[in-house]
Parts: C-alpha cells; sequence; structure tokens
C-alpha cells in the first residue's frame, strides 16, 4: 500500500470548511493545485478532476460517501479491485470551534505498485491543498498571483 497524507488546522467551523470542501466547481479559485474538477458532489456522481502538477492526465472518480461537516471518500483504479485509489478528506471539529483537515490517499490491490510508478509524490499537492483551503476559510487571498 501506498499513502499520501496532508492536515492543517483551520480556524473556521467545520460548516464553513465543508461548505467551500463541497465547491468543487470554485476549488480553482483558490490555490487548491487543481485548475478544474467537473461534475458535482453526490453520493455515486464521477468527478474528474485537473490538477496542476498533472494537467496532462485528468483523474476521474465516484464519490462514495458523503458524511457533511465530517468526510467525503472518493475511489478509482483498476476493474476487480486490481488497484484502488481511495481519497478521503476529513473535517474533524475542534473544541475552540475551529476545524482539523485531513486529505488522505491510499493505494491498494495487487497491481497498486504499477500505479506507483506513474504517480508523482501527492504530499507536496495535498499540502498546497490544505494551505489553500485555509487561507480562503480563514477569509486570506489563497490564489498567488503573477
Amino acid at each position: 500500500m501506498r499513502s499520501f497524507e496532508a492536515s492543517a488546522r483551520i480556524d473556521a467551523s467545520p460548516e464553513d470548511v465543508w461548505a467551500l470542501l463541497v465547491d468543487v466547481g470554485s476549488w480553482r479559485d483558490w490555490d487548491s493545485g487543481v485548475d478544474r474538477v467537473d461534475g458535482r458532489v453526490a453520493l455515486g456522481e464521477k468527478l474528474t478532476l485537473y490538477a496542476t502538477m498533472i494537467r496532462n492526465r485528468p483523474f476521474t472518480v465516484t464519490v462514495t460517501e458523503i458524511r457533511p461537516r465530517e468526510a467525503m471518500r472518493w475511489r478509482a483504479g483498476l476493474p476487480l479491485g486490481l488497484a484502488v485509489i481511495e481519497r478521503t478528506y476529513r473535517l474533524d471539529a475542534q473544541e475552540d470551534g475551529g476545524t482539523a483537515l485531513t486529505v488522505r490517499e491510499d493505494h491498494t490491490g495487487p497491481l497498486a505498485a504499477l500505479l506507483a510508478r506513474s504517480t508523482p509524490d501527492l504530499n507536496p499537492s495535498f499540502r498546497q491543498f490544505c494551505q489553500g483551503l485555509k487561507a480562503r476559510a480563514e477569509g486570506r487571498t489563497s490564489r498567488p498571483t503573477g
């Protein structure tokens, strides 16, 4: 199994962070590391992500879990579970009203090693996403200029 993960402590409520997280059409408006997302967040729906780090390879996923203000999970991979990619966005409410955000992606299955050869290190991209969402939720400018 190969995993990637990043997290951020956000000074905003889980409701506010959730609203930004599920508005995938606006991810391009803040420094998310994503050029665009086609589709809508709904259970069983497909989303296609165009990431800035690998623009030539869009990533299509199926939304497999939605727990408002808590978690969203996406799944992709090869048929029959030969290679499974599962990405989870988790929000944990903090006692002070803030939110801990964690983005994690796990690659599993008998052919997951093949995916590893063609998948770059996603940790920097996940850190960029978390910091961009943090800046947006906290009301700071998050899209670099120039």
